[in-house]
């Protein structure tokens, strides 16, 4: 008994009959209370904090002045919401109330947005226009000009409908070029990315490179068009290299690409005039420019001619200059006449005269007159060389032996000389002759004395044996303990001679201790 009064004692008292709960089912418990009563709900409140998992979920928070509440769009349902989330965008969601038990919070987990009123859009159209701004997209200098006659013009619009008809049928009438229509939905969230998609096919030349690009659509609600203020489609109209021309809406009407693009018209009629030029009015300037080329060229030429007959009448009259040089020609002509016929009588004169000194008679007698002084002359130089040769004879005797003597010396002295070329050939020869066969003769001594050189067989690894100074060439002459002294080719080495019972003999080599090496002075 007083053991059981103890135990009694010791156990506690419960305090209340009601069951604990673990965590776990509180939670869980909590989930389905708030899941069963706000199965459905349709919330109003200002974006913050969105983030986009990598999963492709969203994540973000709704506030007002008073509250927030943390909501979530899982990933299959954020392509398919009316208006994608923004930071500071004003909606109305419907979803369903629930828990995340792992941090005991609640949160909506969102179906539906849709943009709360049209105020709510504009402000977050100023502040996407504040940020592109800020980041210089809307920058006059990077507006590109556009062509003043395009060769081709590419049209981003719908193509059905009164824009696409309107746009051709002004450009038909202004300036006829080829246009490219790229068909888009211009209403919905697909027509963002579908402009978009155009864009750079006709940046990227998967169609025929157009000149200018027009982008248009016809007016309508600032829900209607409110694609055109997708902040994608304004980075990608600012980044194409075709100029573009924003035609979206009536000309009250304005959308964010009409900020980056590089020209805005007020409707798409507009836009086809700002790309075109007027065909007629350059017909008009051209032949008007043609009228007055002409006109300059006259009024060039006349003047010019005008000068040309100022200065023709300073010049003297042709048939006055040919008149004067024709007289002129008349009196050098009379005068020639005349010189002529006195120039032709002084010749006949000293002709003449020539022919009257050189008759016949005279020069007979002027030949009979040579001759005979020339018979004269020669029978006294006949005398006189006569008496020379009398006087003289006795002289010339022993000269004229000697005379021969010298002439027969100069015909010896003349053949010799006329041997020396042949002779100078033949010692020439013999010359050579000589000088090879001494050099062969030397070559053969000098192979003769490299043979019998004792030094030779050092070259080959052979060495010289010696005794006392004198060559030993057999191996009887050398007894054991003999001192030899063998020669190679790089020096000598001192030996002893040991057992030689069996004609071999074994050397012992002595190592002798190096000269000392001179230092080096580096």
């Amino acid at each position: 008994m007083p053991n059981d009064l103890l135990s009694a004692a010791d156990s506690p008292a419960p305090s209340s009959n009601t069951p604990a709960y673990t965590v776990s089912e509180l939670a869980g418990a909590l989930k389905r209370t708030l899941e069963q009563t706000y199965d459905h709900v349709r919330l109003r409140g200002e974006i913050s904090k969105v983030t986009r998992h990598a999963s492709g979920h969203v994540y973000l928070t709704l506030k007002d002045d008073k509250a927030n509440i943390d909501g979530v769009i899982w990933k299959g349902q954020v392509s398919r919401l009316q208006a994608q989330p923004d930071h500071g965008l004003e909606v109305i969601v419907t979803g369903r109330i629930t828990t995340f038990p792992a941090s005991s919070k609640y949160q909506i987990v969102i179906e539906q947005m849709e943009v709360a009123g049209v105020g709510a859009l504009l402000a977050q159209l100023e502040r996407l226009k504040q940020k592109l701004n800020d980041e210089g997209l809307f920058r006059a200098e990077h507006k590109r000009p556009l062509p003043y006659a395009p060769r081709t013009i590419g049209v981003i619009t719908s193509p059905t409908g009164a824009v696409i008809r309107d746009i051709l049928h002004r450009i038909r009438d202004r300036w006829p070029c080829r246009v490219i229509v790229w068909p888009v939905v211009v209403q919905g969230d697909t027509a963002a990315p579908q402009v978009i998609n155009a864009l750079r096919g006709f940046d990227s030349g998967a169609v025929p490179r157009p000149d200018v690009i027009l982008v248009a659509r016809g007016g309508g609600s600032v829900e209607d068009l409110w694609p055109f203020n997708d902040e994608a489609l304004a980075r990608a109209v600012s980044a194409c290299s075709i100029p573009v021309i924003s035609a979206v809406g009536h000309e009250t009407d304005t959308t964010l690409i009409d900020y980056v693009s590089d020209r805005r018209a007020p409707t798409p009629t507009g836009a086809a005039e700002l790309a075109t030029p007027v065909i007629g009015e350059l017909r008009a300037l051209a032949a008007d420019l043609e009228r007055r080329r002409q006109a300059g060229m006259s009024r060039g030429l006349d003047v010019r001619r005008e000068k040309l007959s100022l200065l023709a009448r300073a010049l003297p009259r042709p048939t006055d200059l040919i008149d004067s040089a024709q007289q002129r020609l008349d009196f050098m002509a009379q005068r020639l006449a005349g010189s002529l016929s006195q120039n032709l009588n002084l010749h006949r004169n000293a002709f003449t005269k020539a022919s009257a000194r050189l008759s016949p008679m005279l020069l007979a007698r002027q030949v009979e007159q040579s001759r005979q002084r020339l018979d004269h002359a020669s029978h006294r130089l006949g005398g006189a060389l006569t008496g020379l040769v009398e006087r003289h004879s006795s002289r010339f005797a022993p000269l004229e032996g000697r005379l021969d003597n010298a002439l027969d010396r100069r015909v010896k002295v003349a053949r010799q000389n006329a041997r020396l070329p042949d002779l100078m050939i033949r010692m020439t020869a013999a010359l050579e002759r000589s000088l090879s066969l001494r050099s062969e003769r030397l070559l053969r001594m000098e192979q003769l004395r490299l043979s019998l050189n004792p030094t030779r067989p050092l070259d080959l690894g052979f060495a010289l044996v010696e005794r006392d100074g004198h060559v030993v060439t057999s191996a009887a002459a050398i007894s054991t303990g003999d001192a030899l002294t063998l020669t190679f080719k790089d020096g000598k080495t001192p030996v002893t001679a040991g057992d030689g019972s069996a004609k071999a003999l074994k050397l012992q080599t002595k190592k002798l201790t190096p000269p000392p090496r001179q230092g080096s002075l580096f």
